[in-house]
């Protein structure tokens, strides 16, 4: 009995079972077309405190299906060596950074807010100038992220005491009713507490997040990851 031709054409897709089809969906997910072909080995992306990834994490998952994404933290003050060393493949940094030997793509901007005592007076507005922070005394913890200094705020005092290593503890101090903490926004919802309360702060640096990685170690994986970051879709081929 003469065999029967299997079908072809646009609609073979169709055709196949439901079996068929359930069992092609529980194969490893198809590479897309502007994505690298899989290498051995994750990609390890570091990410300073306050850097949100979590929505790029979510599209490398997607379309990145066998190369795991391994987060690693890193201190602002050893973002660049982290990166040069190759302890990760590329990293969310705080600018400024010394850009030589490095990519660097600009993400985006935090506002500066101001952290104090829950129960201070400077909480009654919603939003603060540097005029609002006179006989204020001014914290700047050693892992200050915005580059402030006493001279940018007339007005505002010096501690009284050695100024806190970290901004965690430094806003523990506030906490205590002792002095404002000036933070990028992210850093006061990473330390929150309910005895300490944040306000938008006018005419203070902002704090730029960017993507970082060293210019000759541009592998197919830190390429796939900065097309995500750089909004190109799944289907989109590299320009």
């Amino acid at each position: 009995m003469p065999r029967r031709a299997r079908p072809s054409g646009p609609n073979t897709r169709s055709a196949r079972s439901p079996k068929q089809r359930t069992a092609r969906s529980s194969a490893p997910a198809r590479r897309d077309e502007g994505s690298p072909a899989p290498t051995p080995g994750p990609f390890v992306l570091g990410a300073i405190p306050g850097a949100t990834p979590g929505k790029w994490i979510d599209a490398w998952q997607e379309r990145m299906p066998r190369n795991p994404l391994e987060l690693r933290a890193l201190d602002v003050a050893e973002q660049r060596d982290a990166l040069i060393s190759g302890g990760v493949d590329a990293a969310l940094v705080r600018l400024p950074i010394d850009r030589s030997d490095l990519h660097v793509i600009p993400l985006y901007d935090e506002v500066p807010v101001v952290a104090t005592s829950a129960d201070s007076h400077l909480t009654a507005a919603d939003v603060l100038s540097p005029d609002d922070l006179v006989d204020e005394v001014l914290i700047i913890p050693g892992d200050d992220a915005l580059g402030i200094r006493q001279e940018m705020f007339p007005g505002v005092a010096a501690p009284a005491f050695d100024p806190p290593t970290t901004t965690e503890d430094a806003i523990a101090t506030v906490a205590t009713g002792v002095g404002i903490v000036i933070v990028p926004m992210s850093l006061a919802r990473l330390h929150h507490r309910k005895d300490v309360a944040h306000r938008r702060l006018e005419g203070a640096p902002e704090s730029t997040v960017a993507l970082a990685w060293v210019a000759d170690r541009t592998t197919p994986l830190v390429d796939a990851f900065a097309g995500i970051v750089r909004g190109r879709t799944a289907n989109s081929s590299r320009s």
